[in-house]
């Protein structure tokens, strides 16, 4: 039996996939038998559900001092493109957002404000929306507070969980290979340093969600051990609610540029979605993020495996700023009636898979 048998015969009997056959898999492009495969385990874990949150992205900063090569959306102080968030700002956009389930909020490595600023971001958004999941920051964004604050990542993590963080963003992943780091985001925290984020925060009992964003510089093994990364750390802790892939968008970055880069195509984005989903089998939950994929990819995705499209957002500047089509926006009744025109039932959830009433 070669590689490719052996890994469908694992998949037909619910078993563990390994390196090889998860590449064997990809190689073969079998693109509907990978979408039938994680359907079926996605039906596994929920059903005939797909979820979405109704929440409210707030962007700090785009003044970043990590100048990363793979982002459009950074700027320096004084570029006419700068903005910065003062708490005034924030409370502002909750006043607008006083019936959402989950506020999330990431943004840019300031160079100038202190980690209080983060912090007392954090505890507004808690006092004007006491019952709202507060799903905040990267790991990306922990290791700075560490290093702006001279505390330890634990004790970073420990502060914002009495601010009122519920839960800790997924993105700043990227590849985790520090050869691949190394070419786009040379200034961030490095695999090891991202992964020890999310370990700690699981110790603390704070749930993460996890990423990978592909179609740069990396190849399809580092895609596959990046995966494998994820799902060790998933067996060690547990940790993990959902997973989200996301495509490079090249548009107006740095990196695009010096690699003449194209945005893969959405043959590409289904088949990391049903391979993934079939590789993290210690994952339940995976989000078609829509303002990435855009709506008909994002659609299309509940038949490869994803059960969730994130949620209504409000706004969105990071993604945006390198290119995204998609609106910045999106109602519940929008939501619902994609989801149900596939023949699954929409559920409201909040930050943990709880079902909102």
């Amino acid at each position: 039996m070669n590689t490719l048998e052996l890994a469908k015969d694992k998949i037909s009997l619910g078993q563990r996939l390994n390196r090889d056959e998860a590449l064997a898999l990809y190689e073969d492009n079998d693109l509907l038998y990978l979408a039938e495969s994680a359907r079926r385990l996605k039906e596994f874990h929920s059903g005939k559900k797909v979820f979405y949150v109704f929440n409210r992205h707030i962007n700090l900063t785009n003044v970043c001092k990590a100048n990363c090569p793979l982002c459009a959306y950074q700027c320096r102080s004084g570029d006419n493109r700068a903005f910065t968030l003062e708490l005034s700002d924030v409370e502002k956009i909750l006043r607008d957002a006083a019936q959402v389930s989950e506020v999330h909020i990431v943004s840019s490595l300031h160079p100038d404000k202190d980690f209080s600023y983060y912090v007392d971001t954090v505890k507004l958004v808690r006092k004007t929306l006491p019952y709202v999941g507060i799903n905040a920051f990267t790991p990306v964004e922990i290791v700075n507070f560490a290093q702006i604050s001279g505390k330890s990542v634990v004790e970073v993590l420990s502060v914002l969980i009495g601010a009122g963080v519920t839960s800790l963003a997924g993105g700043g992943a990227e590849i985790l290979s520090d050869r691949v780091r190394e070419i786009i985001c040379p200034k961030k925290c490095s695999a090891s340093e991202w992964l020890n984020v999310m370990r700690t925060a699981h110790t603390l009992g704070l749930r993460t969600n996890a990423s990978m964003m592909y179609g740069h510089v990396e190849t399809i093994e580092e895609r596959i051990e990046h995966l494998l990364t994820l799902r060790d750390l998933q067996d060690e802790t547990g940790g993990f609610v959902a997973m989200m892939l996301f495509p490079f968008h090249p548009d107006n970055t740095e990196l695009g540029k010096r690699f003449n880069l194209r945005r893969v195509g959405s043959w590409e984005d289904l088949k990391m979605l049903a391979l993934s989903r079939l590789v993290l089998d210690n994952f339940a939950h995976f989000k078609a993020f829509w303002v990435m994929l855009t709506l008909p990819i994002a659609q299309l995705a509940l038949s490869f495996g994803a059960d969730d499209l994130d949620g209504t957002i409000g706004e969105e500047k990071i993604i945006h700023a390198a290119g995204a089509k998609a609106s910045a926006g999106i109602t519940r009744q929008q939501l619902e009636k994609i989801i149900a025109e596939v023949g699954y039932r929409p559920v409201e959830r909040d930050s943990f898979y709880n079902e909102v009433i």
